[in-house]
């Protein structure tokens, strides 16, 4: 009976070692944290994209996502091609050094715990001249509202958001105005973009170098 009794304790102590490794008791996980490992485990990116949990690895319910577009009207070579032609002035205290590649736009993305039965809640952190994208950084991105389903992934979410910067949206806009330049006049649309992207004033709005 004896030597049940000290089984026990050491059986104890080892169970009471484990829950209070690093000073707290160990946390379940939630579905929408299971689900979200494997997302994660799954990502295949597209180039000019990348990932970071800002709270560090114990926090994946939150973190930010990089897009930086290699093609369409927010790459960075095109804009250094057009300044050089003088079609936008660059603000040099603005933008001190140049990245070829696009811009770098930041996403935030808070993860429901119920998640995939909820889409993540997503924010654009950088301010940019966009149809689909406002001044508050809220995104219009079907697959984030009326079209989510479960079976759709955080990767899904991510080429949704690069697939805005290589082909951005009038027909479903947030920036009312940015769209109907879109709309009827590309190249305009293409020269505001440049000009917000370089730091300069797009419909009295003062915007961001992009480095």
């Amino acid at each position: 009976i004896r030597k049940m009794i000290r089984l026990f304790k050491v059986k104890e102590q080892q169970k009471e070692i484990t829950e209070n490794a690093k000073g707290s008791p160990i946390k379940k996980q939630s579905a929408g944290e299971l689900r979200l490992h494997k997302d994660i485990s799954d990502l295949n990116l597209p180039n000019g994209c990348k990932i970071s949990f800002i709270n560090g690895k114990d926090d994946l319910m939150n973190f930010q996502v990089t897009i930086q577009p290699d093609e369409g009207y927010y790459v960075m070579q095109s804009i250094l091609i057009s300044a050089l032609s003088r079609i936008v002035l660059f603000d040099y205290k603005k933008c001190s050094s140049y990245d070829r590649r696009g811009g770098k736009f930041v996403f935030t993305f808070n993860v429901p715990s119920i998640y995939p039965h909820e889409a993540p809640k997503v924010k654009c952190k950088t301010k940019v001249y966009h149809p689909n994208i406002d001044l508050e950084g809220n995104v219009c991105l079907n697959i984030l509202r009326e079209d989510w389903k479960p079976v759709l992934n955080i990767n899904t979410i991510i080429y949704g958001l690069f697939h805005l910067f290589t082909q951005p949206n009038h027909e479903d806009p947030l920036n009312q105005e940015a769209a109907a330049v879109l709309r009827d006049d590309p190249n305009m649309f293409a020269n505001n973009v440049k000009r917000s992207m370089a730091g300069g004033n797009v419909d009295d709005i003062n915007f961001p170098c992009f480095m």
